[in-house]
């Protein structure tokens, strides 16, 4: 067992069921646009989503391809692979699994982005790439613990990358790109300093965690971790079962997905519940949609309800709303029932 499987495992962390979903639903489309988790230290944050390589599915990628490539999507080729297809070179694939690529707080943006190297390009007329964190995190999960703490320009670098599915590389009239479609996922403690308003709106969902105020669940907790550190083989091993059954379910909800119908009605829903919460912009209606597409085909649904609406709302709506300085509220998602009642 490796280094990276010896992890406390994700199903056995107790609670904590929002920030699971939204790991979740973004394994299952990462369209939805990743995920922050806000919360104070030592809520199981970063252990949950390191855990997550222990169940994440395997995917296809090009043999021999720096940057995974996806050989179902030919249109998305990085510049090596075409090359090899021009050259008259088959392609092959093969089963890869998804990994979580950790950036550091100290990464420059040549470290993340990769870099040209100019003076190869001026001697022989070709461009020669090193490739960055983007690369390894393409058709990953690319986490980043502490988020608040990156460069601003970092952070919306890595932002525009994980929207546009590319990173572009220009220096000195050079340009380069390759593919990169990766979940971003960033964890923070907020008594250390928040993100801008206009970084908050760009993740497709956020969710607060907090410590247990609950005595048996605080002892659940404390048991749990304590028989973990005892003999984590022997702990995970036991934990097998669940972790495929929930690899199994990711599976399943990714090929389903392309099925579940986005009908006016689930659109009805999304618009109705952007205006009850006054949302600016429609870049809320549209996670809403794929949220909820990925929470019905998460339950093995193909049809879009009130329920997988009600599932994701406060992960979509809470971090958008618009609040005065110092001000804190609580996301009521009995008004999110109450609005979704009335359809």
């Amino acid at each position: 067992m490796t280094d990276e499987q010896i992890l406390f495992p994700f199903t056995e962390v107790v609670k904590q069921d929002k920030m699971k979903k939204a790991l979740l639903l973004n394994v299952v489309d990462p369209a939805i646009g990743g995920v922050l988790i806000k919360g104070e230290k030592g809520t199981a944050k970063s252990t949950t989503v390191r855990s997550m390589v222990q169940f994440l599915p395997a995917r296809p990628v090009v043999k021999g391809c720096v940057y995974h490539c996806d050989p179902r999507f030919p249109k998305r080729f990085c510049a090596d692979c075409r090359e090899r297809i021009a050259a008259g070179e088959k392609l092959e694939s093969e089963m890869a699994p998804m990994k979580v690529v950790e950036l550091p707080l100290s990464a420059t943006e040549d470290r993340v982005s990769g870099t040209l190297d100019l003076e190869h390009v001026l001697k022989t007329g070709k461009k020669k790439f090193e490739p960055g964190v983007l690369a390894q995190a393409n058709g990953n999960i690319l986490y980043v613990d502490e988020i608040n703490l990156l460069d601003d320009h970092i952070v919306d670098l890595l932002l525009d990358s994980a929207a546009m599915g590319v990173n572009y590389v220009e220096r000195e009239g050079v340009s380069f790109s390759h593919p990169a479609r990766f979940v971003l996922v960033g964890t923070m403690n907020p008594e250390e300093g928040n993100l801008r308003p206009q970084l908050l709106d760009r993740f497709g969902l956020s969710v607060e965690v907090e410590s247990e105020d609950q005595v048996n669940t605080r002892m659940e907790v404390v048991r749990r971790r304590l028989e973990f550190d005892a003999d984590p083989e022997a702990y995970i091993a036991e934990c097998r079962p669940k972790l495929d059954a929930l690899r199994q379910q990711l599976i399943e909800a990714r090929k389903l997905l392309p099925q579940v119908t986005t009908d006016d009605n689930a659109i009805h829903m999304a618009a109705e519940l952007s205006i009850h919460f006054k949302m600016e912009g429609h870049r809320a209606d549209i996670t809403l949609i794929r949220a909820a597409r990925a929470n019905a085909a998460l339950n093995g649904r193909t049809v879009i309800t009130k329920t997988d609406m009600t599932d994701v709302a406060a992960l979509v709506l809470a971090h958008r709303i618009k609040r005065r300085a110092f001000e804190k509220t609580v996301f009521d998602e009995g008004e999110v029932r109450g609005c979704l009642a009335k359809l």
